[in-house]
């Protein structure tokens, strides 16, 4: 049965992608934006803006462009979503998934240690405070949630730049992943702390840990205490319902009575953070950009800034790619922690 579940969302996900592939293709063309003047400068000559729009395929139709895009046309030079290419940069030349490849697994670690231990600190902060109402739990997480959401998280990550680097002195400068005076560790997965740890590079393990340090806090800060508040109320309506009430009357323990609620508010809380990992894909950027990560926030922005159309077409499919699994593997959660889920 799940199996059939997911063929059924993987079916409905490349239409969606497709979707965006369409939008995507149309909306960055009626932008009032020249990438040809952008490569070859304001001041070329007519023959040399022609070469470049020819080289660019910018002087065919838009059905020829999108054609070739979707790798349909019979073009010898067509590539894009059929080979698995996304096309070709238009500033570098190189596949643009490639390109990708490098950049994404920075974003995808961080969002993902972040989110995991916003999510393994909301749990029992959420649970103490719903517990016990007006408790030191409860209004410790109230301030929290209030406080480190009203700021951006790119003004967190400079005050934690200031307090525990220039101040104190115990978190490394905002200037790349790892120690500049260390090697980096082959790519085999893109994920620096795992393919440290492959390699048996502890070193280099310790330093990426180090330098993830500052853009996980300001992440964590920000993001889990909307995560403890969706805890802590769910927690509260679990407790006041009535299967709750029955299990009390049957005698069940503390613990066992908390268990039972705790499952009930985990479903949208693991929703929540299925939320937040897409949004932070592309939010990132202002952390990334802070603490010098060159994740696949930065790559979209350059590429938006040099009207690279290849480049952006590849970014948005891929971080949409990246949400669709993320929501189906939710789905798949959802299913396991509620029994009234059907697939």
């Amino acid at each position: 049965m799940i199996g059939r579940f997911v063929l059924r969302r993987l079916g409905i996900a490349v239409l969606q992608l497709l979707g965006v592939a369409l939008a995507v293709f149309f909306l960055i063309r009626l932008l009032p934006a020249d990438p040809v003047a952008r490569l070859v400068g304001l001041n070329a000559s007519e023959e040399a803006y022609a070469q470049a729009e020819r080289t660019l395929g910018l002087d065919r139709p838009v059905v020829d462009q999108l054609l070739s895009f979707l790798g349909l046309s019979s073009d010898k030079g067509a590539d894009g979503l059929a080979d698995g290419s996304l096309g070709l940069s238009w500033v570098t030349g190189d596949p643009v998934f490639l390109e990708i490849g490098r950049f994404l697994p920075v974003t995808l670690e961080l969002v993902t240690l972040a989110l995991l231990i916003s999510f393994l600190i909301a749990i029992p902060l959420g649970m103490a405070s719903a517990t016990k109402p007006s408790g030191i739990a409860d209004r410790i997480a109230f301030v929290w949630g209030l406080f480190a959401g009203a700021q951006p998280d790119y003004w967190w990550g400079l005050l934690f730049v200031f307090l525990f680097f220039f101040i104190l002195g115990i978190a490394p400068p905002p200037l790349g992943r790892i120690d500049p005076l260390l090697m980096q560790p082959s790519v085999i997965t893109g994920f620096l702390t795992v393919d440290s740890l492959l390699q048996g590079r502890l070193d280099t393990f310790v330093s990426a840990l180090h330098h993830l340090m500052l853009p996980i806090l300001t992440q964590v800060f920000v993001v889990s205490g909307a995560i403890t508040k969706m805890v802590r109320q769910n927690m509260i309506r679990a407790l006041q319902s009535d299967y709750i009430l029955y299990a009390r009357c049957c005698g069940l323990s503390k613990r066992e009575v908390g268990l039972y609620a705790l499952r009930a508010a985990l479903t949208p809380a693991v929703t929540l953070v299925g939320i937040f990992y897409g949004v932070l894909l592309s939010a990132a950027v202002t952390v990334e950009l802070v603490f010098s990560l060159g994740g696949i926030g930065e790559y979209a922005i350059r590429s938006i800034l040099s009207f690279d159309y290849p480049a952006i077409q590849g970014v948005v499919l891929i971080v949409a790619l990246v949400s669709l699994l993320i929501y189906l593997l939710l789905d798949i959660i959802h299913a396991w922690l509620d029994p009234r889920v059907k697939y």
